[in-house]
């Protein structure tokens, strides 16, 4: 399955409205532009949609406000805490900011990522000759 690439407009939109903060990263997920608190995923694109991270409360508040808009990367496949951005909260910077704030103290609450440590990894082609 062929993901679409985020338009620039989303983009520019999503990068005006990542928080700064020193727990704050920028990184990729899925190849789209996404924001990290501790390690953790709040924010982020995937194709046309802006997607947030959100507790169980504020899920319930936000489905409630704006309907079922459950994020689901693949068929099948939801992202149990993610939920899309309606269009009203695109293109209203202050409620936008007011759900992202939810989102970031959510991702905040949670434990950190711990670090992966670093595999040293042998090639196949290796390890086959060392049989």
């Amino acid at each position: 399955m062929a993901w679409t690439k985020s338009p620039q407009s989303l983009i520019d939109l999503f990068d005006k409205s990542v928080p700064s903060g020193a727990n704050i990263s920028r990184r990729k997920m899925f190849g789209y532009p996404a924001a990290f608190a501790n390690g953790n995923l709040f924010i982020g694109l995937h194709q046309n949609d802006f997607i947030i991270r959100l507790s169980e409360k504020d899920r319930a508040r936000f489905s409630t406000e704006f309907g079922e808009r459950i994020f689901e990367p693949m068929s099948g496949r939801p992202m149990r805490e993610y939920v899309r951005l309606p269009e009203e909260l695109l293109s209203d910077a202050r409620k936008r900011a007011s759900w992202i704030n939810r989102s970031l103290q959510y991702a905040e609450a949670i434990t950190p990522k711990a670090k992966s440590p670093k595999r040293n990894h042998v090639p196949q082609s290796v390890k086959r000759s060392r049989a």
